[in-house]
């Protein structure tokens, strides 16, 4: 079925996901630019730091609730609606944002960016479920890397005097969101199948029924994946957000916690195309379980070398468990397709992706309690053993037992 479905692309599937990657990367600049536009936004619109940080909250919960009706609109009726309406959206975003004269203006055009991220971002992660049986989880890792990378590329140019002032820069990314995530519109789609060919489809996964997200979420084998990867993304970002104020607080450099935190996020960007591509090789659960244990022992790690000052193992150590973090990213899209079908596939790992709101939860308020009450060394260790719980949990799944 699925070499039926290549030959009736008139290119290669790499064009689809290097379409895809482009889209994703530019969703993820909305995210990752507010490191740069903050301080001229709060002065543009005469906010305070905490109202700036409740809009940067606002764009997380947004991005995230609007995969649901992002991914089922495509299961049923394709990528190019969502991702249409998802590119209005994002440059409708970037344009409000550089007009905005007050947090509320600004707000509606965070809430229009992030929701048009979150579009975009489901379509695109979704492509090599619908498309690979083999190389899904190098394709997968491909997508999720470019949500960060390009941002990396493009920010520290924007944030250059080439553009001038705060409204071009963001009208320039508005322009940029607008033309990738065309294009994406044009060339994505989704390979061909209506109720009388869903056998066949069928034929190409392990299961024997299509899942929606009504019946995925009765499989204990889902909340198993849920709070693996709500402790992922809590823990995780709780090392990536306060982690050069936990090596401020192990008595290192400022050096040294900014060399850290930029290997972070290199190793994180390279982990969930390297692992995920291996996970091709070695099966999602396997290398899933095995990469979450390998964080676990970089963060205890990193918690121990800091605390002694060897600064060279703590650095290795934090991007170990950078590394080791960020694969699960790209296999549990490809598990959710491999367990529960492609039909409802995007809709299923959206369901699956609002566990990020429950670990920003974490990360954010719940760590910043933990700390004050605990110390920064024994709420780091107590991430490590979650991280190290979530791993194990993933090698107790198994395929979903199907009715026939």
């Amino acid at each position: 079925m699925m070499s039926e479905q290549r030959r009736s692309l008139p290119f290669s599937r790499w064009w689809l996901i290097a379409a895809a990657a482009l889209a994703m990367g530019m969703a993820g600049t909305f995210q990752f630019v507010w490191s740069s536009i903050r301080g001229p936004l709060g002065v543009q619109i005469g906010t305070t730091e905490a109202t700036l940080g409740t809009l940067f909250t606002l764009v997380i919960a947004v991005q995230t609730i609007v995969q649901f009706p992002a991914g089922w609109v495509r299961d049923r009726y394709g990528p190019r609606i969502p991702a249409l309406v998802g590119t209005i959206l994002i440059t409708s975003g970037y344009i409000g944002l550089s007009v905005a004269s007050s947090p509320i203006t600004a707000g509606i055009a965070v809430i229009a960016g992030g929701s048009g991220a979150g579009a975009i971002y489901t379509v695109a992660v979704n492509t090599p479920v619908k498309w690979f049986d083999e190389y899904r989880g190098l394709a997968t890792g491909v997508i999720t890397m470019s949500y960060a990378v390009l941002s990396f590329g493009l920010i520290p140019v924007t944030r250059g005097s080439i553009l001038g002032t705060f409204q071009r820069t963001l009208l320039f990314f508005g322009v940029l969101a607008a033309l990738t995530c065309l294009l994406a519109v044009i060339v994505l789609r989704d390979p061909q199948s209506d109720h009388n060919t869903t056998k066949l489809i069928e034929e190409t996964t392990t299961v024997t029924k299509e899942y929606n997200w009504t019946d995925v979420v009765q499989t204990w084998q889902f909340w198993v994946l849920y709070g693996a990867f709500v402790i992922v993304n809590g823990v995780g970002l709780m090392l990536i957000g306060k982690l050069i104020a936990f090596s401020d607080a192990m008595g290192l450099s400022t050096g040294i916690a900014t060399a850290a935190a930029s290997i972070i996020a290199i190793a994180d960007g390279s982990g969930v195309l390297i692992v995920g591509g291996l996970s091709d090789r070695f099966g999602p659960i396997r290398t899933a379980g095995s990469s979450l244990l390998l964080s676990a022992v970089g963060i205890a790690g990193a918690v121990i070398s800091g605390a002694e000052g060897t600064v060279s193992v703590f650095i290795i150590c934090v991007a170990v468990a950078g590394f080791f973090r960020s694969p699960v990213f790209a296999i549990f899209p490809t598990l959710i397709g491999e367990y529960y079908g492609r039909r409802y596939s995007s809709g299923n790992y959206a369901t699956l992706y609002t566990a990020k709101l429950w670990g920003s939860l974490f990360a954010g308020s719940i760590a910043s309690i933990l700390i004050t009450r605990v110390g920064w060394s024994t709420a780091f260790l107590l991430g490590a053993i979650l991280m190290g719980l979530a791993g194990l949990s993933i090698f107790i799944i198994r395929p979903v037992s199907n009715p026939n």
